[in-house]
């Protein structure tokens, strides 16, 4: 089985990417899907979270408050390395177990899906990486639209990633999904058929 590292930055268009990818019969593992589920009502991970950082950033109904913990990790480095301490290793274990269900399941490729798989390092662990890259200034753009958030705090939230330049460096196929959606898929189907071309 042949592991894809798919990745890119907050407002790249790589959710879209990733949702092209499904559409033409590959099996994605989504890593924020995997980051919502370790951390879910009940589960040790939101127990240590709450350890950490306090019940406050729990809503009324004892889930996570993903906007009030946003805003504490956001304008903290300390912080956001201390949430990452917690639930990446339990993304990661998550993301082993799917693994290799989809291996015993005779699935010959599979994406995994990460905002951080270069500054994960895990990167390495895969035979091909793809990045969904767009220019500094329609990821802020986006990312301003996306969030209504004022061009300070768009800046602030890039800065808590590599920049789409550097991860560009590393990837072995580039999406530009800086024009349209039809454009992007064109780029999808062409890097599809080479992975399976590669098998």
């Amino acid at each position: 089985m042949r592991l894809i590292g798919l990745t890119g930055g907050i407002s790249s268009g790589k959710s879209t990417v990733s949702q092209i990818f499904t559409s033409l019969g590959a099996h994605v593992i989504d890593a924020d899907v995997l980051a919502r589920e370790v951390v879910a009502k009940g589960t040790p991970g939101l127990d240590q979270i709450v350890g950490t950082f306090g019940r406050a950033v729990l809503a009324p109904d004892g889930t996570l408050d993903r906007k009030k913990l946003g805003d504490i990790i956001y304008h903290d480095e300390t912080k956001r390395k201390e949430l990452e301490a917690i639930t990446h290793p339990l993304i990661f274990q998550r993301f082993g177990e799917l693994t290799q269900a989809a291996e015993a399941r005779g699935e010959p490729v599979v994406i995994y899906d990460a905002p951080l798989l270069i500054e994960r390092g895990l990167h390495r662990m895969m035979h091909t990486v793809i990045v969904v890259w767009v220019p500094r200034d329609i990821q802020i753009e986006r990312l301003m639209a996306r969030d209504g958030i004022d061009r300070k705090a768009a800046e602030l939230r890039l800065a808590s990633q590599m920049p789409l330049d550097d991860k560009r460096a590393v990837a072995d196929f580039v999406i530009d999904n800086s024009k349209t959606r039809e454009h992007a898929k064109a780029q999808v189907e062409y890097v599809w058929r080479e992975i399976l071309r590669g098998q």
